[in-house]
């Protein structure tokens, strides 16, 4: 079923450039035929070179392991033997052959000239849902014994078996499945159309035995889609368990190792009373309360006894998975009863078929969207969701994405309308008892002419401290670049052969007069290309202009008040932007003329031109958001609107955005949400100020009077767990310079990191100290064997940053923003959490600036009523970093002065669990946490 011979090779190298030098240390072979391993060869190599401790520290590989090894010279003759007539396979082809070709050709003997298997590209295509494809997270997704992660035999050993296990998944797929693959797999990177085929082959030679959850429908393979009826119980199956042994009884029941939590029973009655009583509730609750079923509980059994769904929002995808993928697992072990739970999204997140369908006609030849169709083919086997969310896509993949995905019907006769995931999740949340959606979903429901929930009258709004953030975003618009070139790009010239050439194929084809002749709307769209193109240069040239007063900062945030929006610095700009509106207003027209016309014609013509009538319809959706986001944000901004442009300077206007969001949104949430509303229960660790709930009231909307509030504190034992060191010899920021200051903390992290042996989460209110602070360290030579990791700098997502933090075992972590919360590292892997400042917004923010002006306005302090409390909310989150679970324990090392100097410092201790305070110089602070460790 495959080709004969398949060596599977991993290396080790000195480091990742052979044009720079480096050298292979360690090579492994495993010979795979027949589906199996039947032979192997691994050695060391002598590089002639020291081996950098990273690399030491990565794999474990010693000078004095590869001191009698061979060069790469004695071993290329038996390497060549192994890969005659074989197909060359490794984890990251590119990077192991190319390394194997450069050596060979060093040596003085001929490269290798067969094909290439990628192990990584193969995982991509057969597991379109992984989170990674990391040799070390698949061989524990598969539980392969993987002993020395980064050995090359360990590593060389994993490779061949998940080469084999793919083999064998590909060829379990239906034949219709593995024919659509095979036409696209000539357009991968690595020689995999040599795979597709000749298991295609093989499984054309007997009669396929379809798996019965699965059907095919037009040539595509789909899993079969389930509605769960509503079940309607018995009144006293949902009785409430009033009385803490019944909850007990229950929670014992599902979660074997369950603790009694007064905290989690005093969170189900105050819920539970809520949603009886029809009253809204703020809960906050510490870690460690276990709140998702502190409210999760009473909502299954209200929900059940009244006959009607409680709608769960939560923030992070994260939180939605792990309700629907545990919590709601233990529901159902602890209920005698069936009841229904079921995700819902904005319909941009479902996949639209037909548009799938008739992409797979088209000839392709771009590599990302062929992969990305290869994985949506592997992924309707197996999804029920058709969610977005679920795949791995690489950023080319998103981009063919929008192309594809839901955004309502423009035309009648969508042939997959009865297999169709929007639709097929609609019809799931009828007969929901829970519903989980996430903020920006519930926000956009509440101005939906279509509502995409169904009646709810009890909102849970869990990570609720986000809510006046998503709020603000969503009533808010977005318009970068980017963003703004992809979406006008679609269009094109006719020339370009994209919609607007596909569009007049169509009008010729059907003899269609429309009021503009081709070639006049064509010189409309060439006149806007080049008309859009000049008021990004006017804007980027006004931004610049500005910027040039903020000397050395790379990373820029301009607010545009409303004194110079009405400046003649501005007017330019807005002259600009009202001829590209009025242009766009045109084009608009006369597309919409002509989808019309074409319209009529519906029931002549087939399904690539339906499907493209569906595209350029879906286009002018985007175009006409596009087109009102310019016109309100530049032309008719309100006085509650907040505007700023922010980019790059290194990379205009590539990384130009304008957005605009409300200064406050508390009324347009109490108006539109809560008074509609019987019961919104909003709950979150970090919620009070100083032990008060009136900054979070105020944000949100909800007036005193209406609103029940209960503080429930985290059962862990922080005088235990943890100790906050304040040091003494570190200088107050504001009386040196960012150098100087950078210098000072530098110093006494590397002292803290030798004492903590690494584990250490570094977190810093901006990138900029954050650089430099990493810089600083890693070139003074005293951290050669730690490693350093950093947003913005390392590269990778906070999860896959977090991951690798975890792998290491000297590790330092280094983070901004997204980091002060969501980020979850239990036990020894994190150790100590250093604060560098107390986080504040800072005063050029445009938000920030703009609540302080709004404030003003009605004669209240900013920074009391706005700056210091959302400064001691975040910084709240950060501490909560340190202990996720009651067996951690760590140190937590605060270096801003501010908060023992300054008269608020106070507020910002008073706000976190109890825990000893120590403060002393940098010798004191490495003795504790020597004795502490």
């Amino acid at each position: 079923m495959v080709p004969h011979k398949i060596v599977v090779v991993d290396l080790e190298t000195t480091g990742n450039s052979p044009k720079k030098g480096d050298k292979i240390i360690q090579l492994a072979a495993m010979v795979v035929q027949e589906g199996a391993v039947v032979d192997s060869y691994t050695t060391f190599m002598n590089p002639g070179m020291r081996i950098p401790s990273f690399i030491e520290e990565l794999t474990g590989i010693d000078d004095e392991m590869v001191k009698g090894a061979p060069e790469f010279s004695e071993i290329a003759p038996k390497v060549l033997e192994l890969l005659d007539g074989a197909v060359f396979c490794a984890h990251n082809v590119q990077f192991d052959l190319g390394f194997l070709q450069a050596e060979l050709e060093e040596a003085g003997y001929n490269t290798f000239t067969g094909p290439s298997f990628d192990t990584v590209e193969l995982a991509k295509i057969t597991l379109p849902t992984a989170d990674s494809y990391k040799l070390t997270e698949l061989s524990d997704r598969f539980s392969f014994n993987h002993s020395r992660p980064h050995q090359a035999d360990s590593d060389a050993l994993v490779t061949a078996e998940l080469l084999i296990h793919f083999i064998e998944k590909l060829a379990e797929l239906p034949l219709v499945t593995l024919e659509q693959m095979e036409k696209l797999s000539n357009w991968l990177k690595s020689d995999l159309s040599l795979l597709f085929s000749n298991i295609l082959t093989q499984k054309r030679k007997s009669i396929e035995d379809i798996d019965p959850e699965l059907e095919v429908f037009r040539g595509i393979a789909i899993r079969k889609k389930k509605v769960q009826p509503h079940v309607r119980v018995d009144q006293s199956e949902a009785a409430y368990p009033r009385e803490g042994e019944d909850k007990m009884a229950l929670l014992s029941t599902a979660i074997s190792s369950f603790e009694k939590r007064e905290g989690q029973f005093l969170m189900m009655d105050k819920a539970y009373e809520a949603m009886t009583e029809n009253k809204h509730i703020i809960i906050e609750a510490g870690t460690g309360v276990g709140k998702s079923l502190g409210y999760l509980l009473p909502a299954i059994l209200h929900s059940k006894q009244e006959e009607i769904p409680v709608v769960v929002s939560t923030y992070t995808i994260q939180l939605q998975e792990q309700l629907l993928e545990k919590e709601v697992g233990f529901l159902r072990e602890m209920l005698d009863f069936p009841f229904n739970a079921v995700l819902l999204k904005g319909k941009n997140h479902y996949l639209n078929l037909f548009k799938f369908e008739q992409s797979l006609t088209e000839e392709e030849n771009h590599y990302d969207i062929a992969l990305t169709k290869m994985q949506i083919l592997v992924w309707l086997t197996s999804t029920e969701t058709g969610d977005v969310d679920e795949l791995n896509l690489t950023s080319g993949g998103r981009l063919f994405w929008n192309r594809i995905r839901h955004d309502g019907w423009h035309i009648k006769k969508d042939p997959w309308i009865g297999r169709d995931f929007y639709l097929h999740a609609r019809n799931l949340s009828k007969s929901a008892d829970l519903i989980v959606t996430n903020h920006s979903m519930l926000l956009a429901d509440l101005v939906s002419e279509r509502r995409l929930l169904p009646e709810y009258e009890t909102v849970i709004i869990d990570e609720a401290h986000h809510l006046e953030k998503s709020a603000r975003s969503h009533f808010g618009k977005i318009i970068d670049y980017l963003s703004v070139k992809f979406v006008i790009g679609q269009l094109g010239l006719i020339d370009q052969k994209q919609l607007l050439f596909k569009m007049e194929k169509m009008i010729e084809k059907y003899s269609l007069q429309p009021k503009l002749h081709s070639f006049e709307l064509d010189q409309y769209v060439n006149d806007f290309y080049r008309e859009i193109e000049d008021c990004f240069s006017v804007i980027t040239s006004l931004f610049l202009k500005q910027a040039k007063k903020r000397k050395g900062i790379q990373k820029i945030q301009m607010r545009l008040t409303q004194s110079l929006l009405n400046s003649s610095e501005w007017r330019p700009a807005i002259m600009c932007v009202e001829r590209v509106v009025s242009e766009m207003k045109r084009i608009e027209g006369e597309m919409e003329n002509r989808l019309e016309m074409l319209k009529e014609k519906e029931n002549s013509l087939d399904d690539s031109e339906k499907a493209s009538l569906e595209e350029m319809y879906s286009f002018l959706v985007e175009w006409a958001e596009l087109r009102s986001n310019l016109r309100e944000v530049f032309m008719f901004p309100s006085d509650n609107d907040v505007i700023w442009l922010e980019g790059d300077l290194r990379s205009l206007p590539n990384s130009l955005l304008i957005q605009s969001q409300l200064a406050a949104v508390g009324e347009k949430l109490k108006s539109s949400f809560f008074d509609q509303k019987k019961c919104a229960i909003m709950t979150s660790a970090t919620l009070t100020v100083q032990n008060s709930f009136n900054y979070f009231q105020e944000e949100v909307g909800l007036s005193r009077d209406k609103v029940d509030a209960v503080r429930i504190s985290s059962p862990f034992n922080y005088n235990e767990m943890t100790k906050l060191f304040i040091p003494t010899d570190v200088p107050e920021i504001q009386n040196v310079s960012l150098d100087e200051y950078v210098e000072a903390i530098a110093t006494h992290l590397i002292g803290v990191a030798q004492a903590t042996k690494g584990r250490m989460l570094v977190l810093f209110t901006a990138f900029d100290m954050l650089r430099k602070t990493h810089d600083l360290m890693k070139d003074s030579g005293l951290l050669d064997d730690f490693v350093l990791m950093a947003q913005g700098i390392s590269g990778g997502s906070r999860t896959r940053l977090t991951k690798n933090f975890q792998r290491f075992d000297k590790a330092i972590l280094f983070g901004t923003s997204s980091f002060w919360e969501g980020v979850d590292i239990p036990g020894e892997d994190l150790s100590c959490l250093v604060l560098v400042r107390l986080p504040f917004a800072p005063p050029d923010e445009p938000v920030a600036q703009a609540k302080s002006d709004f404030l003003k306005g009605e004669g209240k302090n900013p920074f009391s009523h706005y700056s210091l409390p959302e400064a001691i909310l975040r910084f709240k989150q950060g501490v909560g970093r340190l202990i996720r679970r009651n067996t951690d324990r760590g140190i937590v090392i605060v270096f801003d002065r501010r908060i023992v100097t300054a008269r608020y410092g106070k507020a910002f201790l008073d706000s976190i669990p109890d825990m000893p305070v120590r403060q002393g110089e940098l010798h004191e602070m490495v003795e504790l946490i020597e004795e502490w460790l």
